[in-house]
């Protein structure tokens, strides 16, 4: 059963560092989706999920933004430039930072109740 959970409740509990707040921590995270393909996240992940990637450049700003998501949280300990976090901020876009990988964190999402996107 999918449950929907705020924001800031899953930046809580998987211990998620925040880059970039852009007011929104209060928002339902309607689902996940793990991709490093933007294309496919562009073409795959539905408002509201909430993204895992090891991407870090600008564009993440953009897939985020134009597929109104609720945010996207950067694995494996990677961080993004002052570009990237710029853009995002500009952009409203949460960004969210772990150490943990892509795999581990869908795992933990997964645990909580939060399923991948239903298309």
């Amino acid at each position: 059963m999918q449950v929907n959970m705020e924001l800031k409740k899953i930046v809580d509990k998987l211990g998620l560092e925040v880059a970039v707040e852009a007011g929104a921590l209060d928002r339902d995270v309607k689902g996940s989706y793990v991709s490093d393909l933007l294309s496919d996240v562009m073409a795959n992940a539905g408002a509201g999920a909430l993204w895992i990637t090891i991407q870090t450049h600008a564009n993440i700003a953009a897939v985020c933004s134009l597929n109104d998501l609720a945010g996207v949280v950067i694995a494996n300990g990677r961080k993004p430039s002052e570009d990237t976090l710029a853009k995002a901020g500009e952009e409203g876009v949460n960004v969210l930072l772990s150490d943990e990988s892509s795999f581990d964190l869908a795992g933990r999402l997964y645990k909580m109740g939060v399923r991948g996107i239903e298309r």
